[in-house]
């Protein structure tokens, strides 16, 4: 009896508790940065009240009962739901949505949904920036973004990379238009990646809205801005390191090289260079000299917030990088200051602005080719002491005329390019009419170049090329570039009924670019002075060659451009765009003036269908299509008229009297090339969006290509300064299948891990080269030698021409039975004969691979645990041939490695050919100068710790995270070279390894700070 008295009780109490009314109140914060967060809408489920967050994230409701469940939703945010356990307060914490539907993506003039654009369009998050630490933009997209290929030209401090997407699609300038906040950027060293908010990659046709500078693709940079109704808000990232080289090419010690050289001349019928090779050892590693391990160090401060109607976010930042090779030779820097404020000057009239300053000062030193640094540590001799017994460093003597001491090149490399560049933006925003928007604004860029290259009295050895035996001198140059674009649009935005949507967007555009080069003033130096000291103000015998050519070294153009755009929106799932924009630019005549730029877009949201509705695999299914012309009018500027660029002899009074003359040939009837493009693609997200699939099949056609062709001299293009005209004579095509796929997880409130890779197909074809040969030769190898790489039809852009090698000649007789081929003995390279003719010579010349990937992939792997996180990713490319170009020929040279399985006699080897001094036609150009670029690279891996946040808040901060991190951690490659990553960039010529600088492994330790 007493029991169930007790039990009655109890629940008499429950009940009790759970019908009462009371008022609850709490706090809404970002999880990520442990901040408050405004205008949360928070509502009761199921019931038709609710209220918003105030300015302090705060919130209350009353009349509420234990059980009852509150909904908090946020853009861009997961919605959470909490079930009320009693009237304490409570703290909401809310995470960004990265996968959401709904959030805004830019797409040139104007912004979209997820769900409702329907072309091939992709977006890297400040997040991914903030994993990878990258000191360069372009780092950041490298294996993220399926169809996007990042090259580096060089891994030397502030170097610049090259960025294709979807293929190389013209033999002129591949680059990617570049929008910053809507501002041309054509240098993205100016950026501070942790400015960045987010960058959206427009791949297909949908890029068409920007008209003629369309073509490679678009990139358009949000920055960081802040958020209204948000107090100052401080986030400081600070990270520090060094750097090494990822790689040493094997090279002979001093024994080997010779025991070699003695092999060598002995085979040539010369006497021996060392008789006696006791005592030589291991002698100097030329690589282990010059390469160091470099500092690096970045300091980044952003504030931001904002008041209930203005936003505004101010950010500075700091590099400092030496290089591997150098030190603070090859210093780097990079200043920045960013201002964004933006400010509702009416309720439906909005002001932004934002203006970004950049100074860099960059220090180099030769690279990358014949007779940089790295080429003379592995071609000077290893018998070489670094200086001699007087502390002078020692002469490279014997090795040719390019091959110098490499530390003495080093300390007497002097220059410098000093960058300054501002830019900045004003725009205004009118709503009226309740669907019509217009927008307008004026963007500019203004930058100065400075440089100052010092070349010491300096000598090197007998012969040498870079010996200055006479008087120092001070090369100087200051150039100057700015421009400006207006936009004017007007959006409309309607909606009709339930089930339709209208949006129409009118607008037009000016762009005007100018530039002042003020050319290479020279001068002398008649007594001592150094690089510091060296003023030309004080020099004499003054030269500026642009001065005595006559030019102006000014240029101006510009490009005035409409547009129209409409989208069609049937009950949220059937989608419409089209798109036609005109072009007008002064860099063609007055014939082909303008040219017109249309696209499509389709887009079905077949998820949305009710066949799908109850599906328990697929949330959300998106079939696109799109299809369009776009332009390209990167082309050397005054093409159309003739140039008094060129130089003539007259005969005046029995004198030879020189003057200027037409340099290039003109074309007045020159025109846009123009790129037909093709995209079918699907978006896809499985089991409740922990899955996310995105697949295209893309072509794209490049047409009127613009080609030089061989013309009559009598026309006057063989003549100094002079060449042939610019004409439409050629085409290319890129096809190929690009597939994404990501998962994610939420294992436990402590747990979560996600996987993410892409994987990208190409086939490069040219399809015509009508400029009279059938083909554009490119590149460079060795000295003296025909260009190794050719645009020609039916092949890869720029793939490689040469010789066709079948081995080793094993005897006489296998040389006897073969084709001619001159000063064939046994133990050399033997050729094939490719057209039968019995003689080998340049028209046996064949395909022998090309530079350009068949694949290219990246792989993303993130784990967090409790306060832990862990991140790593890496990239790939398959496929891609490399010309190994940096070994030079001289008797007495260094030699690699490989060269100890020389062939030595008769079945010793059928791979690598004898050495010898004497002539052999093991030097052409040919496969065994060809290898296997394919390579996997591990690039970052990163681990971190968040301090807990009673810890952090005691400390007064919102958050403190720790990171270690390594950049270049390993790559799994066949190749010989320092970098198979590295490339020149250049459409017809890329590929060819002439001792790249390689890109430096890095080890980093960082912290975050926000407060």
């Amino acid at each position: 009896m007493k029991y169930t008295l007790l039990m009655l009780t109890m629940f008499i109490s429950m009940s009790n508790a759970f019908g009462q009314e009371f008022t609850i109140s709490g706090t809404v914060k970002d999880a990520t940065i442990n901040d408050v967060l405004p205008g949360v809408n928070v509502l009761v489920k199921n019931q038709s009240r609710g209220t918003t967050t105030d300015f302090d994230g705060n919130f209350t409701l009353n009349n509420i009962k234990v059980g009852d469940v509150l909904s908090f939703s946020y853009i861009g945010f997961v919605t959470k739901e909490i079930t009320v356990q009693n009237s304490n307060p409570i703290v909401v914490s809310m995470v960004e949505d990265v996968n959401t539907l709904d959030e805004v993506v830019v797409v040139g003039y104007g912004t979209s949904t997820k769900k409702e654009i329907t072309g091939a369009v992709a977006v890297v998050g400040s997040e991914t920036i903030e994993e990878l630490n990258p000191q360069r933009i372009e780092q950041a997209l490298q294996g993220q973004v399926a169809g996007v290929q990042i090259t580096s030209e060089s891994g030397s401090p502030g170097s610049a990379s090259s960025i294709r997407i979807r293929g190389i699609s013209t033999n002129g300038d591949n680059r990617p238009l570049i929008l910053v906040d809507g501002n041309v950027i054509e240098d993205l060293s100016v950026i501070n990646p942790s400015d960045i908010e987010s960058m959206n990659i427009l791949k297909d046709a949908t890029a068409g809205i920007y008209g003629v500078r369309a073509a490679n693709g678009v990139i358009l940079i949000t920055t960081k801005t802040g958020r209204k109704n948000t107090a100052l808000k401080f986030n400081y990232d600070v990270y520090g390191g060094y750097q090494e080289t990822s790689r040493e090419i094997p090279v002979l010690n001093a024994t080997e090289y010779a025991l070699l050289a003695n092999e060598a001349f002995a085979a040539g019928g010369q006497a021996v260079p060392f008789p006696s090779v006791a005592g030589l050892g291991t002698g100097t590693n030329w690589q282990d000299e010059v390469f160091q391990k470099a500092p690096i160090l970045n300091h980044s401060l952003t504030m931001s917030g904002g008041t209930e109607k203005s936003t505004y976010s101010v950010g500075f930042s700091l590099l400092t990088q030496d290089g591997i090779v150098g030190g603070n030779k090859a210093n780097f820097k990079r200043y920045t200051t960013r201002v964004n404020f933006n400010h509702d000057l009416l309720e439906n009239l909005k002001l932004t602005t934002n203006m970004i300053y950049t100074g860099t000062n960059k220090k180099g030193l030769n690279e990358g080719g014949l007779g940089s640094v790295l080429f003379n540590s592995l071609n000077n001799a290893p018998t070489f002491d670094v200086r001699d017994a007087s502390g002078s460093f020692t002469l490279a003597e014997g090795l040719g005329n390019e091959v110098i001491n490499p530390l003495a090149q080093i300390e007497n490399t002097f220059n410098s390019t000093v960058v300054d560049k501002l830019s900045g933006k004003i725009g205004l925003n009118y709503n009226f009419l309740t669907d019509f928007t217009v927008e307008t604004s004026l963007q500019f860029n203004y930058a100065e170049v400075q440089g100052r290259n010092f070349s010491p009295t300096a000598f090197f050895g007998s012969g040498k090329v870079f010996n200055n035996d006479g008087r120092s001198f001070l090369n100087v140059n200051k150039d100057i570039f700015k421009d400006y674009t207006f936009d004017a649009f007007l959006n409309y935005d309607k909606n009709i009924g339930d089930d339709h949507n209208i949006k129409a967007t009118l607008g037009m555009s000016v762009f005007d670019t100018r530039g002042i080069f003020s050319g290479s003033t020279q001068g002398f130096f008649e007594n001592p002075v150094d690089f510091a000291q060296a003023d030309i103000t004080d020099a004499v015998d003054l030269r500026n060659d642009l001065i005595l050519s006559g030019l102006s070294g000014r240029f101006k153009e510009r490009l005035l451009s409409y547009f129209t755009r409409l989208q069609y929106n049937y009950k949220g799932k059937y989608l419409l765009s089209g798109i036609i924009r005109r072009d007008g630019s002064t860099r063609f005549g007055p014939r082909n003036k303008f040219g017109y730029f249309p696209s499509g877009s389709v887009g079905w949201i077949v998820s949305d269908e009710e066949f799908l509705n109850d599906s328990k695999i697929i949330s959300f299914m998106k079939l696109r299509g799109s299809y369009g012309i776009v332009g390209n009018d990167r082309i050397p500027g005054n093409a159309f008229r003739g140039i008094l660029s060129g130089e003539a002899a007259y005969v005046l009074g029995n004198n030879l009297v020189f003057g200027n003359a037409v340099g290039v040939l003109p074309n007045p009837s020159i025109q846009w090339e123009e790129q037909k493009t093709l995209d079918i693609g699907v978006d896809l997200k499985l089991f409740n969006d922990n899955i996310d699939i995105t697949a295209d099949y893309f072509r794209k056609r490049t047409e009127a290509l613009l080609l030089q062709p061989p013309v009559s001299g009598i026309l006057g293009a063989s003549a100094p300064g002079s060449a042939s005209p610019v004409v439409n004579a050629g085409s290319v095509e890129n096809k190929g299948f690009e597939f994404a796929i990501g998962y994610s997880s939420d294992r436990s409130e402590d747990f979560s891990w996600g996987i993410n890779y892409n994987v990208t197909f190409l086939q490069n074809e040219v399809l015509t080269v009508n400029n009279g040969v059938g083909f554009i030769p490119g590149g460079g190898f060795g000295v003296g030698q025909d260009p190794p790489s050719r645009m020609t039809n039916g092949k890869p852009i720029g793939y490689f021409f040469g010789l066709e090698t079948d081995g080793i000649f094993q005897n006489q007789a296998e040389i006897d039975a073969h084709a001619t081929q001159d000063n064939a003995a046994p133990g050399d390279i033997r050729f094939v004969d490719t057209n039968g003719d019995g003689v080998i010579n340049s028209d046996d010349r064949t395909d022998i691979g090309d530079p350009i990937p068949d694949a290219t992939m990246g792989l993303n792997l993130s784990f967090n645990y409790k306060s832990w996180d862990f991140s790593a990713y890496a990239f790939a490319t398959i496929g891609n041939e490399i010309v190994r170009n940096y070994e030079r020929v001289q008797p007495l040279v260094n030699k690699s490695i490989y060269t100890l399985n020389r062939w030595t006699g008769e079945g010793s080897t059928n791979t690598y050919p004898r050495v010898t001094t004497g002539a052999t036609s093991n030097a052409l150009f040919s496969d065994f100068f060809v290898e296997d670029g394919s390579f996997v690279r591990l690039q970052n891996v990163q681990l971190g710790y968040t301090l807990p946040i009673r810890t952090v808040e005691k400390l007064g901060l919102n958050k403190l995270r720790f990171y270690i991190s390594a950049n270049n951690v390993f790559t799994l490659t066949e190749y010989k070279g320092y970098d198979p990553s590295a490339s020149s960039g250049a459409p017809i010529g890329a590929g060819i390894d002439g001792g790249f600088y390689p890109v430096p492994r890095t080890y980093l330790l960082g912290a975050n700070l926000k407060f």
